[in-house]
């Protein structure tokens, strides 16, 4: 697996580090953050996603919240890149 190391979090403390990868020949990111709480979760449950997709979070996932500071370190999107379907989808484009 090729990673490229992308940031973390600068303002966070040493046993806490928020973090970014990127796996080279996907593209997928991964990512190291702070676990959502209990209400959080609750609150991505009401709010949903597309129709006909649960909100139940699957034993394989979880949802994370990561800091704004770390957007920066997110990749920009580029012509062609794979997915966002779903989104396209929903937003009806």
């Amino acid at each position: 697996m090729a990673l490229r190391f992308l940031g973390i979090d600068p303002d966070s403390p040493t046993d806490e580090s928020p973090t970014i990868w990127l796996h080279e020949e996907t593209g997928d990111l991964l990512i190291q953050s702070y676990r959502a709480t209990a209400a959080e979760v609750n609150n991505c449950k009401e709010v949903g996603s597309v129709p006909g997709h649960s909100t139940d979070v699957p034993d394989n996932e979880t949802i994370i919240r990561l800091p704004a500071a770390m957007l920066d370190y997110l990749p920009a999107r580029r012509e062609g890149d794979r997915g966002g379907e779903a989104e396209h989808a929903a937003s009806g484009a």
